[in-house]
């Protein structure tokens, strides 16, 4: 896959995400696909696997009571690893998320790899999902 690929690749993921389309999530990360998420809050470390993701954005949307939007500002692609800048807002039991972010993505055969998220705070961020 080239450049512009990565990227549809990419937004589709964040399309998908946003509808709670998990059939087609599944589809965008490869099996074996590994998430690492920062900080050291309830939701931190790595998510191995197609499986765990997905548990991972189920949970999510459960801890943000649904009400987590991710708004991407920019996808910028590469051969191999391609960045999508993001905002992200959620409200949770009279808890506010409010911040930038981005996600580095490795895309491997026309799939999802492995994903890094770094976060404009982490420390509001593990607060917000704790």
């Amino acid at each position: 896959m080239g450049t512009q690929e990565n990227v549809e690749l990419v937004r589709r993921g964040y399309d998908a995400f946003n509808a709670g389309d998990m059939a087609t999530l599944g589809e965008v990360f490869a099996e074996d696909a590994v998430w690492h998420v920062a900080g050291a809050g309830a939701l931190s470390g790595t998510k191995q696997g197609r499986e765990a993701i997905l548990a991972y954005f189920g949970e999510l949307g459960t801890r943000s009571e649904g009400k987590l939007k991710v708004t991407v500002e920019e996808i910028i692609g590469g051969e191999t690893n391609t960045v999508a800048v993001q905002h992200a807002t959620a409200e949770s039991r009279g808890k506010s998320l409010d911040q930038d972010g981005a996600l580095a993505f490795r895309v491997r055969d026309g799939k999802i790899a492995e994903v890094r998220e770094f976060f404009q705070d982490t420390a509001k961020g593990d607060a917000f999902w704790a």
